[in-house]
């Protein structure tokens, strides 16, 4: 591997950050947006349609693909990017939000968790080790510790005995994950929303030492103004020169408000659940392509936008299409969600540069404000 992996700060403004994460498979610029790839997919997309929309890092499911086809098929298989087709960098997360969120009959201990699969009810365990043993067999670029995530809203008492229990997994999954050079792990800091253990946190994460750093544990369930309140500090509590990952974010306005706070990366399954199911986001807000409006609507979905549904297509075709439950209409949908989010990257990215993020924000969120085109 002729690149290491390693992260440089290009510009910063206020506290949003744009910068550069090289990997021996490809830049990731950031601020990063990266489609889930959850069973080897980005559903409705081809891999190379996904990278024409901008995305330069895609994340996998260690939980699904763990279960179905197996990380030991995979490997054999020749890994993860030969498997799906993709040669950029992937990451992947350690299987711990969704056995809590997934699996049934699941039993938490100090060793880790044992689980029935929720495909077929076959027994399972996932521990630190395990799971970075796993990845491995995947072949991920950016590996993520093992981890708990308690739901929120939760006792500080609840959060805290869990908290302390991922940092012991992290110790253990930085253990086992060992010298892989040109691969990266990221500790997670947890501490749902008390800000002294997001402290307690992020101290034990910086003293094992990671390649990155992910603020997890928000984004579910507590909503957005608490979500903000602890970004408003958390990020600053970890090493200024390593990437921060926020887990599972977001809607638009989420990860705009996420980078003001200075977060560098970001994964939602939003674009591409919501391409299936008729929500389009534009820079207008969000469109309901199944209303009855757009049935007669010759103009695209955002004349602005330069990707395929909106470049060749009008919102009366994209409406029917849904309403008719082709297949076209989530793969459009779809490409059209994931490009918008990249161009909103690459917007804030330019906007970061040019010491410009703060006009980037107010015109953002104008725009938002105004509201979908009028009907004809």
């Amino acid at each position: 591997m002729s690149t290491p992996f390693s992260f440089s700060l290009a510009a910063t403004d206020g506290r949003a950050r744009t910068g550069v994460i090289d990997t021996p498979r490809g830049q990731i610029r950031t601020p990063a947006f990266m489609p889930v790839g959850t069973a080897a997919t980005v559903k409705a997309m081809l891999p190379e349609s996904v990278a024409a929309t901008g995305a330069d890092i895609l994340l996998g499911n260690t939980y699904h693909l763990m279960l179905r086809p197996t990380a030991e098929r995979i490997d054999r298989l020749g890994g993860l990017h030969k498997f799906m087709n993709w040669d950029k960098p992937i990451l992947t997360d350690s299987g711990g939000f969704q056995v809590m969120s997934l699996a049934s009959l699941r039993k938490l201990t100090e060793e880790g968790v044992t689980f029935a699969s929720h495909v077929d009810g076959s027994k399972h365990m996932l521990s630190p080790e395990r799971s970075m043993e796993i990845q491995k067999l995947l072949g991920s670029d950016i590996v993520m510790c093992f981890d708990e995530c308690p739901a929120l809203p939760a006792e500080d008492s609840v959060v805290a005995a869990s908290m302390r229990m991922s940092m012991r997994w992290a110790q253990r999954s930085r253990d086992a994950f060992g010298d892989r050079p040109g691969h990266a792990l990221f500790g997670i800091q947890q501490g749902g929303v008390n800000q002294d253990l997001r402290g307690e946190s992020a101290e034990a994460l910086t003293k094992i030492g990671f390649d990155g750093y992910a603020v997890g544990g928000l984004a579910v369930g507590e909503g957005q103004e608490a979500m903000f309140g602890v970004l408003d500090y958390a990020p600053d509590m970890l090493p200024q020169d390593k990437p921060r990952y926020l887990m599972g974010v977001g809607k638009p306005d989420d990860i705009v408000g996420a980078v003001a706070r200075g977060i560098d990366m970001m994964d939602c399954v939003l674009p591409s659940r919501s391409g299936r199911t008729g929500q389009v986001f534009t820079r207008h807000g969000v469109v309901n392509i199944k209303n009855a409006r757009h049935a007669d609507d010759p103009r695209p979905l955002d004349e602005d936008c330069s990707c395929p549904a909106c470049r060749n297509y009008s919102r009366a075709y994209l409406h029917h299409v849904f309403r008719s439950q082709e297949m076209i209409s989530g793969m459009l949908l779809t490409w059209h969600n994931l490009h918008y989010y990249q161009e909103l990257m690459q917007g804030m990215r330019d906007a970061i540069a040019a010491q410009r993020f703060d006009d980037f924000v107010t015109v953002f969120h104008g725009l938002r404000a105004e509201g979908d085109i009028e009907r004809l």
